[in-house]
């Protein structure tokens, strides 16, 4: 007699993390906040904030449109361009330009000064601007470590598809269903770009015991339970199962993101994320005394 394995169970969605609320980054980033450790804190562990940027459209300009120098400790930055161009430089040399499909992390651990601006011939022709940025925290055992930057292009993040024409996942850090993304990560994390288009259901494998958030960014997704998780919108799950299970998906374009938490104090105060407000006020002062270095 066949012995019929029990499915795995699906994450329960928590709640639906929604932001209208638009504001700018320098000049060349309009965002919205969608998730952020002062509210959520430990809810999303080992993750931090994640910022929407656009879509807009940018008329052509000769104008450096971006955000000028300004410092990091204690955590990394990771961005995700879908449309336009994002240059950026940073004081421990690390550098590059990234465009529709790239991605950038960038550790900042110790301490840097970076800057970020629309890529030199995006801004001269002008057009629509689409980018994510996530920050993702470090252990106390890290936070110290020396800067780092990683520059990953569209060619070097594996894909592949799902079944029944479903859609497709890019793997961008951490595994999914055997394939492993090019970034390397100080914890156990999973990211993954998701496009979703069916009427049928969709299961997302996902780790047990992990954080678990479904960032849509445009179309919509529709979770059991008849919740809707619509642009621009975020889906907190339960840590408890190992998938997503999805009743249908409209045209979305999504991330994924899986990562085991950190159970550590969280601190932080503008740009640096530390364990203690005495980290903080060092941070303050290393920045402040050039220790973190200069843009050049």
């Amino acid at each position: 007699m066949q012995t019929i394995k029990p499915e795995k169970p699906c994450k329960k969605l928590q709640r639906i993390q929604r932001s209208t609320e638009r504001h700018w980054v320098g000049d060349g980033f309009p965002v919205r906040t969608l998730l952020g450790y002062s509210t959520l804190g430990a809810t999303i562990s080992p993750f931090l904030l994640l910022d929407y940027a656009g879509p807009m459209e940018f008329p052509p300009t000769e104008k450096r449109l971006g955000v000028g120098g300004h410092p990091h400790r204690g955590f990394e930055t990771v961005t995700i361009v879908y449309s336009g161009e994002v240059e950026h430089r940073d004081s421990s040399g690390g550098g590059g330009r990234i465009g529709p499909g790239d991605v950038q992390w960038m550790t900042a651990a110790s301490g840097l000064v970076h800057e970020e601006f629309h890529g030199r011939d995006f801004a001269r022709r002008g057009g629509m601007f689409e980018m994510v940025q996530l920050w993702v925290n470090l252990p106390a055992k890290d936070k110290m470590s020396p800067p780092h930057y990683q520059a990953i292009v569209n060619s070097q993040i594996p894909a592949l598809n799902l079944p029944d024409n479903q859609g497709s996942v890019r793997v961008i850090a951490g595994q999914f269903n055997g394939v492993t993304g090019p970034a390397h990560t100080f914890t156990p994390i999973n990211m993954c770009d998701l496009r979703l288009d069916s009427e049928q259901r969709i299961d997302l494998p996902v780790p047990e015991d992990y954080t678990t958030i479904l960032v849509v960014l445009q179309g919509s997704v529709h979770i059991e339970g008849d919740e809707t998780i619509g642009p621009a919108e975020v889906g907190l799950f339960d840590r408890a199962g190992e998938r997503i299970c999805i009743n249908s998906a409209q045209n979305a374009t999504a991330l994924l993101l899986c990562g085991e938490p950190i159970d550590e104090p969280i601190m932080g105060s503008g740009p640096f994320v530390m364990n203690s407000s005495e980290e903080i006020r060092q941070a303050m002062t290393d920045y402040q005394s050039g220790r973190m270095g200069h843009m050049s």
